[in-house]
């Protein structure tokens, strides 16, 4: 039997949301990994499905601009491949004929999802008019939306906040749009973007944008434990659960937490010997299939790899080694001692 939490609201024995649809997709285990900017990559994408217990995967999030304008360190970022799907390929920009353009292309390119990203917050993407400050006015986001369902055949999603700030609550008025225009799902991270994210995330927002829309809605924000994401589908009736923060140096937490929501049982923790293990199997996968030049890929892994060292004993030395790899050899030389037994993550 699961533990039981004095924390739900809904009855006890209801059972867990199986697999879902969006569109013709089926996103089975209903366990998404969230769009976050420099980390979800080819490499940890492919990561968390080797782990398992992942339904749906989401590429970093692309300008729409950078698209239009043939960017070569944006066209860099298309990395999906024929071991990556379903994916969906996000999307942030304010400009209608820019979107549809950005929409067009990535469908081209075998995007299974177009998502469109209404939940950052960070200045260098909102003072552009996009991300989560479209929120700002239901009339300007909704054209967004119906900018790029009409695009492209593929299904068309949007990942939002639950408005830009606390007194103009726009996740509601904005789904209930969104799913007239033909938006096939829509992902809530519980607060507002000026919160960042701080404070507590309120699910409440989800449970009420769902009652609001026939779409399937994917719920976000603080899910950190089995427990949480058991209580997220619950609590909010959602049809999915998106797990970002959470799964950044873990790509075993899908797998986790999908193993408790099916069982109630718990999975050990990851070792130090696992963690090292799959931080260079990152690396590997990283050098072997990046589209970057080597040097950036470097650059990248740099703020990725030391992730697998939180949660870890005297970690601090080895974090700061991270910070100086030039090369597959540097990582090698950090992780295969651990690897081998012949040493421990040390201060």
């Amino acid at each position: 039997m699961r533990p039981s939490s004095s924390h739900n609201t809904i009855d006890y024995l209801m059972p867990v949301p199986p697999g879902f649809k969006i569109a013709n997709l089926t996103i089975d285990p209903p366990l998404t990994l969230a769009p976050m900017a420099g980390q979800t990559n080819h490499a940890f994408r492919r990561l968390c499905r080797e782990m398992g217990g992942v339904g749906l995967v989401c590429t970093e999030l692309l300008s729409s601009q950078a698209i239009h304008y043939k960017s070569r360190k944006t066209w860099e970022m298309f990395d999906w491949d024929f071991d990556d799907h379903p994916v969906a390929v996000q999307l942030f920009g304010g400009d209608l004929a820019m979107m549809a353009e950005a929409a067009r292309v990535v469908a081209d390119l075998g995007a299974d999802i177009v998502d469109i990203n209404m939940g950052c917050w960070v200045p260098k993407v909102a003072k552009t008019g996009a991300g989560a400050v479209l929120l700002k006015d239901v009339c300007t986001a909704t054209a967004v939306v119906e900018a790029v369902v009409r695009a492209v055949d593929i299904p068309v999603t949007v990942k939002v906040r639950a408005g830009w700030e606390e007194s103009n609550p726009t996740c509601i008025p904005f789904a209930r749009a969104a799913e007239q225009a033909g938006v096939r799902a829509i992902a809530v991270h519980a607060r507002f973007a000026t919160q960042g994210f701080s404070g507590e995330a309120d699910w409440s927002w989800i449970r009420r944008v769902k009652e609001m829309v026939s779409i399937p809605v994917i719920g976000n924000g603080d899910v950190t434990t089995p427990e949480a994401a058991e209580r997220m589908f619950r609590e909010t009736g959602c049809d999915g659960v998106m797990i970002g923060r959470a799964a950044l140096g873990d790509p075993w937490v899908f797998n986790r937490f999908h193993h408790y929501l099916a069982t109630g049982e718990y999975l050990p923790l990851p070792t130090a010997v696992d963690k090292a293990t799959a931080a260079l199997r990152q690396a590997q996968i990283t050098l072997e299939t990046t589209k970057l030049p080597q040097r950036n890929a470097i650059m990248e892994l740099r703020s990725q790899l030391p992730q697998y060292t939180l949660g870890v004993p005297g970690a601090a030395r080895m974090r700061d080694r991270f910070k100086t790899i030039e090369s597959l050899a540097d990582v090698e030389a950090i992780l295969l001692p651990v690897i081998e037994g012949e040493a421990i993550f040390v201060a």
